[in-house]
């Protein structure tokens, strides 16, 4: 009996050694990514309020994966996942038409894209997010999802669906891809008032807009969160900006 007992364990652990080798090597690549030189200054400013070493550990971005930072933004998570995910792996970063369209936004985008090789813009309507099926291991979205939730005239943002957008993302994702989402905490209430008003969103509403389209929450981390944080401000305003209290989800789409 004992004899088998000590097969099993080591039957087991040796079932284990892959998967720790992959959590090991996208660690040392995340560590890698952040620590090399090139990256711009005001970039680097953020890492101590993103945190992106323990976010991408969390979430498990490694080499090799096709990935998707959607709503890029100045391509802050682009750029750091491309050199994680190396010269085998590919970020697509997905640019809404309305977002940095304007020679500035030109210009950083260039950069960038000069800087890592394996970077790729998509533009696409704000409110017609679209990707090829089954296309993507790993998805980011930082500090955005509640703007599905928003309208606005000013910069052109129509009325859209949350669902529409979850749904295009699920089909998107390979079976087994990782969606992370991270985002401001906002009371219960009115979502789409709620946003308008000071750019948060209740984490319930999240989970429950992912869950319907069919992805399984896998986890949630603290790592962001901040018991600190006024959830009644904009996220804009001074008091806060950069220090809000952020929920972080990963979300996986079942094989």
């Amino acid at each position: 009996m004992r004899h088998l007992s000590t097969l099993f364990l080591a039957t087991a652990l040796l079932s284990l050694a892959p998967v720790a080798a992959q959590a090991s090597e996208g660690a040392s690549s995340i560590a890698s990514a952040l620590s090399a030189p090139g990256r711009p200054a005001d970039a680097v400013a953020l890492d101590e309020s993103r945190k992106p070493a323990a976010i991408l550990s969390f979430l498990g971005l490694k080499p090799g994966m096709h990935a998707a930072d959607l709503v890029s933004g100045t391509g802050y998570w682009a750029e750091i996942m491309a050199r994680v995910v190396g010269p085998k792996g590919h970020v697509i970063a997905y640019q809404p038409d309305q977002f940095y369209n304007d020679s500035d936004g030109a210009a950083i985008w260039t950069a960038l894209m000069s800087r890592e090789k394996n970077v790729t813009m998509t533009r696409y309507p704000f409110e017609k997010f679209a990707a090829p099926a089954a296309s993507i291991d790993f998805a980011i979205s930082n500090l955005n999802y509640h703007d599905q939730y928003w309208e606005s005239s000013e910069y052109k943002i129509a009325r859209s669906e949350p669902a529409d957008y979850v749904a295009a993302l699920y089909a998107a994702m390979k079976p087994g891809g990782v969606v992370g989402i991270i985002d401001h905490v906002g009371l219960t209430g009115d979502t789409r008032a709620i946003v308008n008003k000071v750019h948060r969103i209740d984490p319930e509403v999240v989970k429950a807009d992912f869950i319907k389209a069919g992805f399984v929450l896998e986890s949630a981390s603290d790592i962001l969160r901040n018991p600190q944080d006024d959830h009644t401000k904009l996220v804009f305003d001074p008091a806060v900006r950069g220090k809000t209290d952020r929920f972080v989800f990963k979300f996986r789409k079942p094989k």
